[in-house]
């Protein structure tokens, strides 16, 4: 049986660096996007039934985000549609992932944990980092406004919010000491799951 880390972080906190910082530490690392990408892809579980729901929303055998975007944008109530076909889809994935692995740790890197209410995990870890140096990092992609990057983070829990709620914190303001965090938040587990 595998200690369930979950994993979270606002927009620029570094979140998907940490999480390969614990694959490295020899970590079982499970991606609720990467999970997503998968089963809109081709031949992905959700192409079907969102394309019986919303037959735009296919395109060439796979789902698009486009235009999943603009048929939520047009009936807000679509999205409500979209979460009960994906939602348990998602859980599903999660829980065949969990099952295969041999790792004594397995990391959910799950953007909305505590939004999702925190469930099936026997930790949390919240990356976090200076509002200055999260705001730098989403503008320096170059892939959004600062209007959009104030949109998200509206629509996000606040970052002291979940410090607030989490076991352990990663301050990831360098690479070194999200590293030396990391190993550290690795080490203790491990010696819990030890004298268990």
């Amino acid at each position: 049986m595998s200690f369930i880390l979950g994993l979270t972080g606002s927009i620029g906190m570094g979140k998907s660096t940490t999480a390969q910082m614990f694959a490295e530490e020899g970590c079982a690392l499970w991606d609720a996007d990467a999970a997503v990408h998968r089963l809109y892809g081709p031949g992905g579980a959700a192409v079907a039934p969102l394309g019986a729901l919303f037959p735009e929303a296919v395109a060439e055998g796979h789902v698009s985000r486009e235009a999943l975007k603009a048929i939520i944008a047009a009936d807000p109530g679509a999205l409500r549609q979209i979460e009960a076909v994906v939602h348990p889809l998602v859980a599903e994935d999660r829980a065949a992932f969990i099952a295969a692995t041999t790792a004594d740790i397995v990391v959910l890197d799950i953007p909305l944990l505590f939004e999702g209410g925190a469930k099936g995990v026997d930790a949390t870890v919240v990356v976090s980092a200076p509002a200055e140096v999260q705001r730098a990092r989403v503008l320096a992609r170059g892939t959004m406004s600062e209007a959009q990057f104030e949109m998200i983070l509206a629509k996000q829990m606040p970052d002291a919010e979940k410090r607030a709620r989490a076991d352990y914190i990663v301050s990831s303001d360098t690479l070194e000491n999200a590293r030396q965090q990391v190993h550290e938040i690795v080490k203790d587990i491990r010696g819990k799951i030890e004298n268990a």
